[in-house]
């Protein structure tokens, strides 16, 4: 911006200002005394030739007397202007603030916003001050300028920053009418104080505010100060300048406002958060009435524009709620303060989020949390979804953002229970055993300790598919204890895990601590065939002037699983789906794979599953961390489950999963020996002492 010249420095132009302002009030502040008080003085008029008088007047001439009392009236007045003078002469030198000349009022304590976008590109939120688009007061109607003149600064034009006149006209009107009716502070003045001080009343700061307005005038045109207040005064809701307010409140620009909403705009700065339309839309309504009389009063408008705005008042656009999107604001901006901490100024982050799954994963959470299950203790839910590159698509951190903000997804760590048991088989099949590989479920000891299975009693010896379709205890203890915990602690960490984890005896039964959100991203690398793309939220991070803070590097995913172990883990998850712990989340024809998750005492209770498109996550349970009425992960997570995953591939291909068909059960072997029995016999008769004899019918 470019400043205007002066002759004189700094200090000078302040001084300069200041006397200007004082002879300025001087000579209107005796009429608007006496007006104010009833009294209505003619101005004094000049003969064009004056008589001298050839005698002086009688003593008792009533006139002279008048005169006398009108001088020393003026005399009083003018000592009064002079102390108040002298006042702020002192106070300039002791309450001064230094403000270098090269000081940037555009940028001057502004404070930084984060704007946030979907996948698309499309804006979602903003958090922190938000400030719109730079317009010129060119550029605006005139009626926005006149309803803020009119209500703000009427004399804007005509003062140097203080207006004297008008401040002590606002404080007699107040001391007549025995309290604020009025206030004195000029557009300079507004711009001084939010661009510099605090809110606080007190009379430092008015004084400081005034000198503030002061060096402003100094500095800049009265145009340049205009653009500066229409630019950066707070307006409610987050929003600095017309053109962030028109945005917010109107959904357009500040350059196509009507005269209704011009007035309500106009009338904000008096009380940005009491006043903003979203919030307060009848006291908006009111306080733009009120400006609209302004513009009568002052003849900027026609009575006739003024009725047609009363009778269609402006349309207040509905405000982004922050409902499960709540959670997922807060984890992008802490993600985004982590990726770019030095950035400065508004920042533009585009997220991976889908509006679309993001409102399927609310709706789903939402269906499932209903009386009846909260009766059973599962007070609350959260919810993760990635797509196979391992963008987040979705997250759901609890049951109603705006009765708790913390984030359940990923602030919360529990215990996974059995959900944990694939990376027991991933170690597993390393180590060279294969979904064929059968043990006894049968009671076993591990140095004391004796751990059980959800359901009551053992059932002998079973395929390693049988026992991770129902989910058995005692058959993951043996399978770890043969392999060695620390390879499971390596395979978990390999895929994704985050979280200590400690390899002691419980460690194959999910007794580790993790966040829902590291869980599901570490089952990614099931469904991408043994790849783990690292999981993201932020595709880029950049300035409002283009400038590229950060970008997702898109490398290539590193492979953490041969495609044969991947196969193999497919084929076992997939019997969670088709007849084990988890076959109330089967997506019909379409191929899933997962597992469920229940803690003792059902205190947490989970469902992560995947296709080849996308791989989710549900916990439920509670924050107090008590009992649920036998809540497993196999029926509220599995619904939300399901629910969730059947809208979230509308539309989207059928795609086959490599290693998901039925695994032949134990139930199906008397079977097969009866037939291998009968050929076995057929055999035999059809070979007599090595010569073949066929059997005619």
């Amino acid at each position: 911006m470019a400043k205007r010249q002066h002759d004189k420095s700094g200090l000078s132009a302040v001084a300069a200002n200041l006397w200007a302002d004082l002879k300025r009030g001087a000579a209107g502040f005796h009429n608007d005394f006496l007006k104010l008080f009833g009294f209505s003085p003619k101005p004094p008029v000049k003969e064009p030739f004056p008589e001298k008088s050839k005698y002086p007047k009688a003593p008792g001439d009533g006139k002279a007397w008048r005169n006398l009392w009108g001088s020393v009236a003026l005399s009083v007045v003018s000592v009064g202007f002079l102390g108040a003078a002298f006042a702020l002469g002192l106070a300039f030198i002791y309450l001064a603030p230094q403000v270098p000349d090269s000081a940037d009022l555009w940028n001057v304590n502004r404070q930084a916003a984060i704007i946030v976008l979907d996948r698309n590109g499309e804006e979602i939120a903003a958090r922190g001050a938000r400030y719109g688009e730079h317009v010129d007061p060119a550029e605006l109607p005139e009626h926005l300028i006149n309803a803020i003149l009119s209500t703000e600064d009427r004399r804007f034009y005509d003062h140097g920053g203080v207006d004297l006149r008008g401040t002590m006209r606002a404080a007699l009107a107040n001391l007549k009418a025995g309290g604020v009716v009025e206030g004195g502070s000029t557009i300079t003045q507004q711009l001084a104080k939010n661009l510099f001080l605090s809110p606080r009343q007190t009379y430092e700061r008015k004084a400081r505010e005034a000198l503030l307005a002061l060096w402003i005038e100094g500095h800049y045109s009265k145009d340049e100060i205009l653009s500066l207040y229409l630019n950066r005064i707070y307006l409610g809701a987050g929003a600095y300048g017309v053109e962030s307010a028109a945005q917010t409140y109107f959904g357009k620009s500040s350059r196509d406002v009507t005269l209704a909403e011009a007035a309500m705009l106009a009338g904000l700065p008096k009380a940005p958060s009491t006043y903003a339309p979203t919030q307060n839309p009848a006291g908006a309504q009111r306080r733009a009435n009120e400006v609209l009389d302004n513009l009568l009063e002052i003849g900027a408008v026609d009575p006739f524009a003024v009725r047609d705005a009363r009778l269609h008042p402006p349309v207040i656009t509905k405000q982004n709620i922050d409902s499960g999107l709540g959670y997922f604001f807060d984890y992008v901006a802490s993600q985004a303060k982590a990726i770019a901490p030095d950035a400065t100024g508004d920042v533009i982050v585009r997220t991976t989020i889908d509006q679309k799954l993001q409102r399927d994963a609310e709706a789903a959470v939402k269906t499932a949390m209903t009386v009846e299950a909260r009766l059973k203790g599962a007070d609350q839910a959260a919810l993760v979804a990635y797509d196979q590159s391992g963008a987040l698509r979705a997250m759901v951190g609890g049951r109603d953002y705006k009765e708790s903000q913390f984030n359940r997804a990923v602030q919360s760590k529990r215990q996974p229970g059995s959900a944990f048991k694939p990376f027991v088989y991933v170690a597993a099949m390393e180590s060279g055993l294969t979904p064929n590989s059968s043990f006894i479920d049968q009671p076993i000891d591990i140095a004391g300790w004796k751990p059980t299975n959800y359901t009551p009693g053992y059932a002998g010896r079973v395929r390693l598919t049988e026992a991770v379709a129902k989910s058995i205890n005692t058959i993951a203890v043996q399978v770890t204890e043969r392999i060695g915990r620390g390879k499971v602690v390596e395979a978990a960490k390999r895929l994704g895990i985050k979280s200590e984890i400690a390899p002691h005896r419980s460690i194959a039964l999910g007794a580790v601590d993790v966040t829902l959100e590291e869980l599901v991203g570490a089952y990614i690398p099931f469904a991408r065939g043994g790849l783990e793309p690292e999981p993201y939220t932020i595709e880029s991070i950049e300035t409002r002037e283009g400038v590229i803070l950060y970008e997702h590097p898109g490398d290539a995913p590193k492979r953490v699983m041969t495609a044969d172990v991947s196969k193999k883990m497919n084929h076992l998850l997939y019997q969670v789906m088709l007849n084990g712990t988890g076959r109330r989340a089967a997506l019909g024809r379409r191929p899933a794979a997962g597992k469920t998750g229940t803690t003792n005492d059902w205190r947490d209770a989970w469902f992560v599953g995947y296709t080849p498109q996308i791989i989710a996550g549900v916990w439920v349970g509670n924050d107090a961390y008590t009992p649920m009425d036998k809540v497993t992960g196999g029926n509220i997570p599995a619904s939300i489950w399901k629910e969730f995953m059947l809208s979230a591939h509308q539309g989207l291909p059928v795609l086959s999963l490599d290693g998901a068909y039925p695994a032949v059960s134990y139930a199906a072997e008397p079977v097969l020996l009866d037939f291998y029995a009968e050929v076995s016999r057929g055999l035999n008769r059809v070979r007599r002492d090595g010569n073949e004899r066929r059997y005619r019918r």
